[in-house]
């Protein structure tokens, strides 16, 4: 019986897994991970840690298999809240989901796994994984989960071959009412239990109340840029090459307080992202704000009115070789190659069709229609059908 670790996190998905993996013939040992104990940041007095733990406990005594807690928090706190504190102070916009899995889940959960003698370590992502043997060697894909409307692929997509050929993901071919209807069935504590809401592990938590703890509020001032400014109109330019085209289609546009008017106050530019509607408090207008960019170091956040401003939009982004990774590293684009792909630049966002352009310094992710709020800091993730290839940090 080769043995799997999996990491019950105390929802109706991880619980199923479990079950699952039991099914198939494996030894299973359920660990929770403990990754947050600052009760300082929790908005409300629920203890959801305590909770969640608690019902893995449950439904690992009900399914019969060993459990444990493990403490991470001080390892989360290191790789994945300093990074977000420190990212966030930079004006970018993390997100800690695709961090937790690549840092924590896959990598220091998993080593604790291996030396449990596991051979495997499962959790409960709605996503799949192929095997396909190339020139005598076993490649790994990550394929997205058969429920279209669940797909978790994109939260994996900085895992690499290594980290694949020992995970397993259990629920990828079911859909989440099959899951929720296997719990019920098993009586299990999870089978109604809603799924989590807010950071990766850290429970109920407000993001600007946790981001107020590191970085002090600032007032600065809120700057409304009309969407028939001149630099929206420019037509379309002669390039020497492709790449100076791609440069321009990916630039920042550089805003200025004088383009615009200024329409409101706000306590620190660091705390607001491209595309964010609520917490601006700035009433009056025809159609809504929304953050068009940020400018950390002048302390300016700039808004433009409705869903359509042109500021929200672009047709490319680039990604710098040192935050670029390829999930497929035997299908990575070479410099001066393209590749067709589909893209999001988002979790849940319907995909994309895309162009990777590899160049010396990085490589440009050129969408075939132009994309509202391309952040930076977030990742974009390229899939090939339903096959997830690479990921990259957009810069």
């Amino acid at each position: 019986m080769k043995r799997v670790v999996i990491g019950l996190s105390g929802g109706v998905d991880s619980s199923v897994a479990a079950y699952l993996l039991q099914e198939q013939g494996y030894e299973v040992i359920g660990l929770f991970m403990k990754n947050w104990h600052d009760d300082t940041v929790t908005i409300s007095n629920e203890c959801p840690w305590l909770d969640d733990s608690n019902d893995a406990m449950l439904v690992a005594e009900k399914l019969g298999i060993p459990f444990q807690t493990v403490d991470l928090s001080e390892e989360y706190k290191e790789r994945i809240v300093d990074y977000m504190f420190n990212e966030y102070e930079k004006g970018r916009t993390p997100n800690p989901d695709v961090l937790c899995n690549r840092e924590i889940k896959f990598d220091v959960f998993m080593k604790i796994a291996l030396d449990l003698g596991a051979d495997y370590v499962a959790t409960g992502h709605y996503c799949r994984k192929g095997t396909l043997e190339k020139d005598g060697e076993s490649v790994y894909q990550l394929l997205a989960g058969v429920d279209g409307n669940k797909d978790q692929s994109y939260f994996l997509c900085q895992l690499s071959q290594e980290q694949l050929a020992k995970s397993l993901f259990p629920i990828g071919e079911l859909t989440k009412p099959e899951v929720r209807e296997i719990a019920m069935s098993l009586d299990l504590v999870t089978a109604e239990k809603k799924d989590s809401q807010g950071l990766c592990f850290i429970g109920k938590v407000k993001l600007p109340d946790f981001l107020q703890q590191q970085l002090k509020p600032k007032e600065g001032v809120i700057v409304e840029i009309s969407n028939d400014l001149d630099i929206y109109k420019e037509t379309e330019q002669s390039f020497a090459s492709e790449e100076e085209k791609l440069a321009y289609l990916s630039r920042k546009i550089d805003y200025k307080v004088d383009l615009g008017k200024i329409v409101g106050k706000h306590q620190g530019a660091h705390y607001f992202t491209k595309g964010q509607r609520k917490g601006l408090g700035v009433g009056g207008t025809i159609e809504p704000l929304f953050v068009i960019d940020t400018d950390v170091n002048e302390n300016v956040i700039y808004t433009g009115q409705g869903k359509a401003h042109p500021g929200l939009f672009k047709r490319a982004l680039f990604v710098t070789n040192d935050e670029l990774h390829w999930v497929r590293e035997d299908l990575a684009v070479a410099n001066g190659e393209t590749m067709e792909v589909l893209a999001r630049i988002r979790y849940r966002q319907a995909l994309e069709k895309a162009t990777l352009h590899k160049v010396e310094l990085g490589m440009y992710v050129e969408f075939e229609n132009p994309q509202s709020a391309i952040t930076e800091g977030q990742f974009v993730a390229w899939y090939f059908e339903d096959e997830l290839l690479g990921s990259g940090v957009i810069s």
